[in-house]
């Protein structure tokens, strides 16, 4: 496995996880494990510290969610180390615009993923977040991730900062902007106000905290 793991708490996230020729992975037994969207790396590992429990996080590139086809084939070719290192192993994606490949690789490996569409209803709940849609299907969504790294996960990927003219291109079907908060501070809220204004569109905010996303991370490992 490429890159060094940093130790936080108990939780142990390693680099930008990347698999190349034979198994690189440390056996582990005693540790569990998850294969990670980067974007949810960090409440990934607060909710493990606090837990207390043994996981080691294998977090791949948040950008792989500008290229959503590239997701089950990045989450495959790192599974079978991961498998072979640990005694539980989780993927923590939601579907995530894969259309049902992350699917495939499930049942390939039986290996369980987060419920959902994607990392919103995960925050939210399915329920809550049904909710929301009906009240504004013309809603672009913001987590904590996503305002922190707002102009390069969306401006620059999208080439907004070389074209902005394109902005209406991207954006007219938006009536708002709703940052799905999970730990909100004075600083996270300045950035999604720059986020919305960014792409002309109001702010709305709605507090979701972790425990969407810790209920199901628990209900994967198995946790008490």
């Amino acid at each position: 496995m490429e890159g060094s793991a940093r130790v936080e708490g108990s939780a142990r996230v390693e680099g930008s996880a990347r698999v190349e020729g034979s198994a690189r992975v440390e056996k582990s037994a005693e540790t569990w494990a998850v294969v990670a969207c980067g974007a949810l790396s960090t409440e990934i590992s607060e909710i493990s510290d606090r837990r207390g429990w043994p996981l080691k996080i294998y977090p791949l590139p948040p950008l792989l969610h500008n290229h959503p086809e590239k997701i089950a084939g990045s989450v495959r070719e790192l599974l079978p180390d991961v498998i072979a290192a640990h005694q539980r192993v989780a993927i923590a994606y939601a579907d995530c615009g894969t259309y049902g490949a992350l699917d495939g690789v499930v049942e390939e490996f039986k290996i369980p993923r987060l419920a959902g569409a994607h990392c919103y209803d995960v925050f939210a709940r399915p329920e809550r977040f049904s909710e929301i849609m009906d009240e504004e299907p013309g809603t672009y969504y913001l987590t904590d991730f996503l305002v922190r790294s707002f102009h390069r996960s969306v401006i620059v990927e999208l080439g907004l900062d070389r074209y902005p003219d394109l902005r209406p291109d991207y954006f007219a079907h938006y009536r708002r902007v709703l940052w799905l908060a999970q730990q909100p501070s004075d600083e996270l809220h300045a950035l999604a106000l720059e986020a919305a204004a960014a792409i002309s569109l109001p702010l709305e905010v709605e507090v979701v905290g972790t425990m969407g996303l810790e209920r199901q991370l628990a209900h994967l490992l198995r946790a008490n």
